[in-house]
């Protein structure tokens, strides 16, 4: 008879074939009983709800709302082509975030299909799915991605309330920017005699930038016979840039993002001291504030390092090749790795004190960055020498977040933008709030994000004189929380006061080193 041993590795073989192409959802039936009560029992599958599991890990925390969130939206492209086959779709106003890049997991989607019952289905961690009654529109009007049928853009914009446009208006200019053409709007317009919403788009169009969009709009639904009466739909207090025909989604919500939220940062952040005189004192502060920086970063990241070990790899007394708890140590390996990235990051900022552009450093240095931080785990064997290649190639997902970065094929264009962006910002304050953010926000690593986010920071920081500042890891839950208000509700002025606060509190003790 097999041990459990031999059983479990029995049924994580039988998941294993399952989970090929990416796949974390799973129907009851794909496993024998047997063999789901054996990965639950140690932790490797969760229950949504009867008769559809979700892959998990063992070392999961209880009440861990990651894997969830990180299947989300394959259930629910999974649950309703089980149970609608092809006639389904999202609503417009869910398809509308998707299509401009928004992945923060909404606490309730909606789903419309004429096999409906109207009816709310109750998913983990106060999710849900409501199934609405409703007939199909022409498959013109559909499209699919990942398995999720979206109104394509134009049939989103025509189908969303007005009061969308005031209450997401990121999203909306971003799609509003990505159209080439009326045509697509203006076939609906017509087919539909929507001379109301001909008029509200005509506005929102103007607002953005495209007023050729709003003439063509405006005079074709005359020459058909409709009284379209141009309206703008924005809040009156939304700031937009123009951006450029067709932009990407993920470019051009970024774009938005940054037009939209500097103004804040700006404003609560404290004067810039300039660049300093002393730029050797400047590099001896930094020097100096290593320590402390390094078991904080690392701390908030879940190493249990102490002020011994930083300074002992600080003092050059880690030795991998002769010592064997230094190449096996996890905690080792990352100070190690922490001190060799400082060290490329204070040749950077000692570039930027001296008048280099800011984000044009962190555009040339970063990957250094990125390489130093890892390179004691591949020379130890523990991280895959492929890791040092780049930007990853997967998916990622942030422990306990409803907001789940970009997918990996829109992170290249969205960090050449983070750097224009940083390149073309003058206030160096908004450049270290928004840089961090956006760091954070497209996650463009497979881990050390946190950390690369705080270097980017602190040479943004440096780009205006400010003292390296100094993330406290007791700080940690407020720092998220801030975060997270950004990405998810797009409120950065949590985070800017939470930063704001530390670097002032930096000024102020400019001998202290937390």
């Amino acid at each position: 008879m097999p041990s459990p041993p031999e059983k479990l590795a029995e049924a994580l073989t039988a998941l294993q074939a399952l989970q090929k192409a990416g796949r974390r959802v799973i129907q009851s039936g794909e496993l024998s009983r047997a063999h789901r009560e054996r990965l639950r029992a140690n932790g490797f599958l969760q229950e949504v709800m009867k008769g559809w599991l979700t892959s998990s890990s063992p070392g999961a925390r209880a009440g861990d709302s990651t894997p969830w969130y990180a299947s989300f939206w394959e259930f629910c492209a999974r649950y309703c082509k089980e149970r609608f086959g092809d006639e389904w779709h999202l609503s417009p106003e869910q398809s509308l975030l998707l299509l401009a890049e928004n992945t923060v997991i909404p606490r309730q989607v909606v789903v419309y299909s004429p096999k409906g019952t109207n009816h709310n289905l109750e998913l983990p961690f106060a999710t849900s799915l409501y199934d609405l009654r409703s007939d199909l529109p022409d498959t013109a009007q559909l499209t699919e991605t990942n398995g999720l049928r979206l109104f394509s853009p134009a049939a989103a914009l025509v189908r969303i309330p007005e009061s969308f446009f005031s209450r997401q208006p990121i999203e909306t200019q971003v799609v509003l920017a990505g159209l080439r053409d009326a045509s697509d709007l203006l076939r609906l317009l017509l087919g539909g005699g929507n001379s109301v919403k001909a008029g509200v788009l005509a506005g929102a169009l103007r607002r953005i930038g495209r007023p050729e969009l709003t003439d063509e709009i405006i005079k074709v639904m005359t020459a058909a016979g409709y009284d379209a009466r141009e309206r703008d739909p924005f809040d009156g207090a939304s700031s937009f840039g123009v951006l450029p025909r067709a932009v990407l989604p993920i470019v051009g919500r970024m774009r938005v993002m940054w037009k939209t939220m500097r103004d804040v940062a700006a404003a609560n952040f404290p004067t810039p001291p300039g660049l300093p005189r002393d730029r050797a004192a400047y590099l001896e502060f930094v020097d100096d504030i290593y320590k402390s920086d390094a078991y904080h970063s690392l701390s908030i990241e879940g190493y249990s390092v102490t002020p011994q070990l930083i300074e002992r790899v600080q003092l050059g007394n880690w030795d991998p090749d002769h010592h064997e708890d230094d190449r096996k140590s996890r905690d080792a390996l990352a100070a190690r790795g922490y001190w060799q990235a400082f060290q490329e990051v204070k040749a950077a900022v000692a570039e930027i004190i001296a008048g280099a552009n800011p984000g044009a450093r962190a555009r040339a240095t970063h990957m250094d960055w990125y390489r130093q931080l890892f390179q004691p785990c591949v020379a130890a064997g523990i991280v895959p020498a492929a890791s040092l290649a780049g930007y990853r190639n997967d998916a990622v997902y942030l422990r306990t977040s409803r907001y789940v970065p970009p997918r990996w094929e829109a992170v290249s264009d969205a960090m050449q933008e983070l750097f224009d962006l940083l390149e073309q910002e003058e206030h160096p304050g908004v450049r270290a709030v928004l840089g961090h953010w956006l760091f954070g926000y497209v996650h463009p690593y497979p881990d050390g994000n946190g950390r690369m986010a705080r270097f980017v920071m602190n040479a943004m920081l440096a780009s205006g004189g400010y003292p390296w500042t100094v993330i406290r890891v007791e700080d940690r839950d407020a720092y998220l929380s801030s975060l997270d208000a950004a990405s998810i509700d797009m409120k950065i002025a949590p985070f800017t006061a939470f930063v704001a606060e530390r670097v002032r509190w930096s000024m102020e003790h400019p001998a202290s080193k937390v």
